[in-house]
């Protein structure tokens, strides 16, 4: 502890000697999980064993403030117990950034955020920081952001490589996205809130032998959210459109929730999404799935990840209709969420005959204890019920069998300190 604030109060030093008002604080995160997976993301095949495993994030975050800068470091280490020997002298993953960005407040409406950044927008379908992934998601962008009382604009670009390259690379990057330009906007109206996005992603593929070409794929739509009293509800419309691989794109979505307090502490949410997909039988090559690019999936279309979380991707696309119950009371926290999954798109068998819509039933329930502010312990059951669709979409693996997925994690987030 003394020598963490011993580096804390050197790095205020070196940063300015003018009388700057500046503040620097440090705090950590550790996070082990019990997960036993049994059918977790797909139906469990005959004669295979379920598997168990504890995962562990361990994060250390600094935040640095002064009168117009702003800048976060985030290192993190991800391990899964037991991964290395008790002896190891290196470890398997090592230390990796998560976040490193300065920003810098031009006045009292503009602003530009540079480095490795959480970008986050609304309920987190299309942009998230899929939290629940113990690595998170980041990204290495420029941001300018303009804001009034009501409003904000944000302005973003990326351009990826994958090193300090001295001619045109001959092989395609595929390590992630090639570039990205976006547009953000929000606003307010009183009770109603409403953003604008429009996206612009480009992936770089090889179209022929030596020949690399970008391909342009664009997200556009709006999230629109109004609480009034007890009741609240939002609505989520997004297209996309472009090209991706040398195919065209044309998709769309809708997802939509209506909720209300029951009482102070019982709430319950009906829910619907809607994600195009494409017919089976369709021998166009045009991409008609909706794709949530990067969006927390995992909070979406079931815990159990069968949907959107690396699959389902080039699909039948989904329809989703489901019951958020939610109830607090003190230090606990309770939530059942049952879902309905159908294929909006036609799936079929194996004489090429159309097979029913339903694709199965998940059932989630978990629940929370906050033992104090920054140590809280939660928990977790998922049952997926598939159908024989599901079956045929899940390479013919047999939906009898039992599915579901256990997990517990606790997670402490203690202040180390705060220099000022």
């Amino acid at each position: 502890m003394k020598l963490l604030k011993i580096i804390g109060l050197s790095f205020l030093g070196m940063v300015s000697m003018e009388t700057y008002a500046q503040e620097l604080d440090a705090n950590l995160q550790l996070r082990p999980r019990y997960e036993y997976r049994n059918g977790f993301k797909n139906l469990m095949p005959n004669g295979e064993k379920a598997t168990s495993f504890v995962s562990q994030r361990s994060r250390l975050n600094f935040n640095y403030k002064q009168e117009k800068l702003k800048a976060k470091l985030t290192f993190q280490n991800i391990r899964t117990w037991g991964d290395v020997a008790t002896t190891t002298q290196v470890d398997k993953n090592g230390i990796a950034l998560f976040e490193a960005w300065a920003q810098y407040d031009f006045d009292a409406k503009w602003s530009a955020r540079l480095g490795r950044q959480v970008i986050l927008y609304d309920n987190q379908r299309i942009f998230g920081e899929i939290d629940w992934a113990q690595q998170g998601q980041s990204h290495d962008a420029a941001v300018i952001t303009f804001h009034q009382k009501n409003h904000q604009l944000d302005l973003g670009l990326v351009l990826n490589a994958d090193k300090e390259n001295l001619l045109e690379p001959k092989t395609a990057y595929t390590t992630n996205y090639k570039s990205l330009q976006y547009a953000w906007y929000h606003t307010q109206f009183s009770k109603l809130n409403m953003s604008l996005l429009f996206l612009n992603t480009g992936y770089e593929f090889e179209k022929a032998i030596g020949n690399l070409e970008v391909d342009y794929k664009q997200t556009f739509g709006t999230y629109l959210t109004f609480k009034d009293k007890k009741w609240d509800t939002n609505l989520g419309l997004y297209g996309q459109t472009g090209k991706s691989n040398d195919k065209s794109v044309s998709a769309w979505y809708a997802g939509a929730n209506l909720g209300y307090a029951l009482t102070n502490a019982f709430k319950a949410t009906f829910g619907y999404e809607y994600l195009s997909g494409k017919n089976q039988d369709d021998s166009s090559s045009d991409i008609k799935s909706f794709n949530p690019i990067f969006g927390t999936n995992h909070g979406f279309n079931g815990y159990m990840d069968y949907f959107y979380v690396g699959n389902h991707l080039n699909s039948v696309g989904l329809q989703d209709v489901y019951l958020k119950l939610n109830y607090t009371q003190n230090k606990w926290q309770f939530n059942l969420i049952p879902h309905v999954f159908s294929a909006p798109n036609a799936v079929l068998d194996a004489t090429n005959k159309k097979m029913d819509s339903y694709l199965g039933t998940e059932m989630d329930f978990t629940a929370g204890y906050a033992f104090q502010k920054d140590i809280v312990a939660s928990a977790g059951y998922s049952q997926m019920f598939g159908s024989g669709t599901l079956e045929r979409l899940k390479n013919g693996i047999d939906a009898a069998n039992t599915n579901n997925w256990v997990w517990v994690m606790v997670t402490f987030s203690p202040k180390i300190f705060t220099l000022k």
